[in-house]
């Protein structure tokens, strides 16, 4: 049975998630000194009040997108790999990989960590999500590509592609990279799924 709270309860998850996409946008396209509250509220469409209300300051705004962008991320990055093992499954996954290292939300991050570079009261906050973010994508991975993590070998195979995918990422920023990035996304495809296979054998 309905409450009368649940209205306004979906509007208040509504108008967060809005300022959290906002904050995302704004980071990508225009820069962390453009990602104000005043700013991402009025691309949000409500009121600077309103944002505060959800997120009383800029970091707080900051640290809820980023851990946004996180989960989403990696949930995209796998989620959708439903190909049979073998090798074009191995594929499909080092491609959703990079694919979420060449996102909005990817140079969104890359905003963040940059600044949080040379700002110690944000890197404080943010070092422990990435290392939370890291634990999550390499967990992800290797369940997509369905292997024993518990082989040193194994996880340090699955951290390279991250690894990887990560520094693929880092190229596409300024240019497109895209036609070189599909060239070694099935090379290191081919290498890796040979790898795991001996692994299993």
């Amino acid at each position: 049975m309905a409450t009368p709270h649940e209205p306004k309860q979906d509007r208040s998850r509504a108008t967060r998630q809005r300022l959290l996409e906002a904050t995302i946008d704004c980071l990508a396209e225009k820069g962390w000194a453009a990602a104000t509250v005043a700013v991402v509220a009025e691309r949000a469409g409500v009121s600077r009040g309103a944002a505060q209300h959800h997120f009383p300051t800029r970091e707080d705004l900051i640290t809820a997108a980023l851990t946004y962008m996180f989960d989403t991320r990696t949930d995209q990055a796998v989620s959708a790999v439903v190909v049979e093992p073998g090798l074009a499954r191995t594929e499909a996954v080092v491609a959703g990989l990079v694919e979420s290292y060449t996102s909005t939300l990817f140079k969104a991050a890359l905003q963040v960590w940059t600044h949080a570079a040379a700002d110690p009261a944000l890197r404080e906050r943010i070092v422990p999500l990435e290392a939370r973010f890291g634990r999550g994508a390499h967990r992800r991975a290797v369940r997509a590509l369905g292997v024993d993590d518990s082989d040193p070998v194994t996880h340090h195979l699955v951290q390279a592609t991250l690894d990887l995918a990560r520094g693929l990422g880092l190229a596409d920023v300024l240019t497109d990279d895209s036609a070189r990035r599909k060239q070694i996304v099935h090379q290191w495809a081919v290498t890796l799924h040979e790898a795991l296979e001996a692994r299993r054998n």
